[in-house]
């Protein structure tokens, strides 16, 4: 049986002090977006579900998504806003939500600056110096005198309205990127006027709107949010950040919040929002310089996963108190079940980040390992069922396919109280999880996987493998119900392929690497997520690979901040993209494909690896009517096949879906009536 995470960690469970706040332990959920409020700035039901549930997750203190200053800076099309007096009472409501559950509450304060996007909202980027968006290409307005003190008061009548609202504390954001990072920034900063020049002019702007702030609010505890590094040439030293640092402490910080980097551009966000192929505390480094400057405490983000990442970072002595985002989106609970307070495993973050994906296409937040993330039933009792004494049921309900689709199937109807097998084809089960973990770096994806075995392992369900359905043994297990979870196979080629060049399946190649000799030339078709994956595989054994997409962008599906980072490493291996460019045949060694109006000729080179996408595979459901068995699909096998994402969310739906039909829809004896 697998641990489960419940071994207690001592200072992270300690309590400790900001100031004049007592937390209860050293975990601070972090800031990041939702989505989750209405297009015009409001905070929703759901604002305060998603919140208040990590409050009784365990975490001493929420401090809530970056709020905008001003009407004319807003960060996504549904963010929360605090401009106008007319979003106090949600806002009240959602701290007393926060209160209620058991954490302290913090509110964010930003704005954007030069990073405020023309197509998104309108709004008019705007910054210390004249250029341009990095990410966008607009045209940045450089901020007059008059503008700054506009903004500076923005901020200050901001922090009135979250102290009416009941906020404990609010905290500027002076990282990633945004319009006070941009003005410490020499890379930005070009003013000649008392804003720009020397470290204690370009640190004017915070300083400036922190005794602002200070001086009307006296009692009322400010943090702040630093970036430890940018991460890029030219940007601002240690000593600026150190001495920074100092002075917010001089001036009544009660802490200082690091993470790292800057969302400007997909490359440098990797740094703020770090994909699996980044080491685990890897701010660590940098949050130890400017821990070892101050007195005041520090917090430290930074890919901290589990509870043993957070506990060295403490016992090191690099922070005093861990700021957990994306891994409290993952588990709510990770507090509880890190104290050991909750018998169940934790859900590892596994930094696809897709959550952080979704705010920048402008929809609300999800996450691969938490299915119910958003929804009014994301609680304990619906994320773990069965933690309370569960009446075990008659019901029987056999899982057809042993991929992470089918485990979470399981997992939810055996917490439930069914009797639940799960039987899967091959000798070893995991579906595709061995292509995942196939590419260079992903290690940390495996918490997929093992959550759901851990948590299977626990309820006592067998996984039995080497097993091929059949009629009879469908019969003789006598289900009440059939989950089909059998997963997609990959696609053949679309087009006519004559050609004396060895064709390979990607899934094949991630699975058996000395299918590409040493030294060869591959050309991958298909520049999905798979397709680029696969190339960075191959490139470790190839001359030359290259990548044919027909779209004209290569792997959409993936998070930028992900795809980037694969792309960063593939053009370092000098491999060739080539996009907008459909196959059209494969003759000889040729490979014929669409350009506009044309026909563009491609080398294929010593080996062509398809990775073109996948089919579902369906064939256990002529079984399961053959053997009478009423049977509800699951994972890829139910839709077009997708990612981690829609399998989970579909087989964790599916599975409460069908729930509710028991005992009496699915019973084997018909209710008296």
């Amino acid at each position: 049986m697998l641990a489960v995470d419940s071994k207690p960690s001592m200072l992270l469970q300690q309590p400790g002090r900001m100031g004049p706040l007592r937390l209860k332990n050293r975990v601070v959920m972090g800031p990041m977006g939702t989505n989750f409020g209405t297009t015009d700035g409001f905070s929703t039901e759901r604002d305060k579900i998603y919140y208040a549930e990590r409050a009784r997750g365990g975490a001493a203190m929420i401090i809530t998504e970056a709020m905008v200053v001003s009407g004319n800076a807003r960060n996504h099309r549904a963010s929360l806003c605090i401009f106008d007096d007319r979003f106090i009472p949600g806002l009240a409501d959602l701290t007393k939500a926060i209160h209620r559950a058991g954490a302290l509450v913090c509110g964010q304060l930003n704005h954007r600056g030069m990073l405020l996007r023309r197509s998104v909202l309108g709004m008019e980027p705007v910054g210390p110096s004249p250029g341009k968006n990095p990410a966008t290409g607009d045209e940045v307005r450089a901020l007059t005198k008059h503008d700054i003190a506009e903004i500076q008061q923005q901020f200050l009548t901001s922090a009135i309205r979250l102290y009416r609202a009941g906020y404990d504390a609010i905290e500027l954001h002076a990282a990633n990127g945004y319009l006070f990072q941009q003005f410490l920034t020499p890379r930005h900063n070009r003013r000649e006027d008392d804003y720009g020049g020397p470290v204690e002019n370009r640190m004017r702007l915070l300083m400036e709107t922190v005794r602002m702030i200070r001086s009307e609010l006296p009692d009322f505890p400010m943090m702040v949010r630093l970036s430890a590094t940018e991460y890029a040439d030219g940007g601002y030293s240690l000593d600026d950040i150190v001495t920074l640092s100092k002075a917010l402490e001089a001036a009544g910080v009660i802490a200082i919040d690091l993470s790292g980097g800057t969302n400007e551009t997909p490359e440098l966000s990797r740094y703020c929002i770090q994909p699996p192929s980044f080491p685990r505390r890897f701010l660590e480094p940098h949050a130890r310089s400017i821990k070892d400057a101050v007195t005041v405490p520090v917090i430290m983000a930074g890919r901290m996963l589990t509870p043993e990442d957070a506990e060295g970072v403490l016992q090191a002595g690099s922070a005093d108190y861990i700021a957990l985002c994306r891994a409290l989106v993952a588990d709510p609970h990770w507090c509880l079940k890190a104290f050991g307070e909750v018998k169940r495993p934790i859900r590892h973050c596994i930094s696809c980040n897709v959550c952080f994906e979704r705010l920048t296409l402008e929809l609300d937040v999800a996450c691969v390992q938490n299915p119910l993330v958003g929804t009014e039933f994301e609680t304990l009792a619906k994320l773990e069922p069965g933690l309370a004494e569960t009446r075990k049921q008659d019901t029987r309900v056999l899982v057809i396919g042993g991929g992470v689709a089918g485990l979470e199937a399981a997992r939810v109807f055996a917490a439930n109280g069914h009797r639940v097998e799960v039987w899967e084809r091959e000798h070893q089960a995991g579906g595709q999880m061995d292509l995942a973990l196939a590419a260079p770096d992903k290690d940390d994806v495996s918490g997929v996987w093992t959550y759901r075995v851990a948590a299977l392992a626990q309820l006592d369900v067998p996984i039995r493998t080497g097993v091929e359905p059949t009629v009879d043994s469908i019969r003789a297990y006598r289900p009440d119900l059939i989950v089909i979870a059998t997963g997609a196979t990959p696609r053949d080629a679309p087009f006519p392929a004559n050609t004396h060049v060895p064709m390979i399946q990607a899934w094949d190649v991630l699975r058996r690497p000395e299918l590409i000799p040493q030294g060869s030339s591959v050309t991958v078709v298909g520049g999905g997520m798979v397709g680029i994956e696969t190339a960075e595989c191959i490139a470790k054994r190839a001359r030359h690979v290259a990548i044919l997409e027909g779209q004209s962008v290569v792997a959409k599906e993936m998070a930028r901040n992900n795809r980037w980072d694969v792309l960063l490493r593939l053009r370092d291996a000098n491999a060739q993209i080539v996009t907008d460019a459909p196959v059209v045949s494969i003759e000889g060694g040729t490979i014929l494909c669409r350009s506009g109006q044309d026909i563009v000729r491609h080398p294929a080179g010593d080996r062509i690896v398809l990775a073109i996408g996948a089919r579902p595979v369906r064939d256990v459901a002529q079984l399961a009517d053959q053997a009478g068995v009423p049977w509800v699909m699951a994972g890829d096998c139910n839709n077009v096949p997708g990612d981690f994402l829609t399998a989970i969310r579909d087989a964790s739906m599916i599975a409460w879906a069908a729930e509710e039909k028991f005992p009496a829809g699915l019973r084997k004896t018909p209710p008296i009536s």
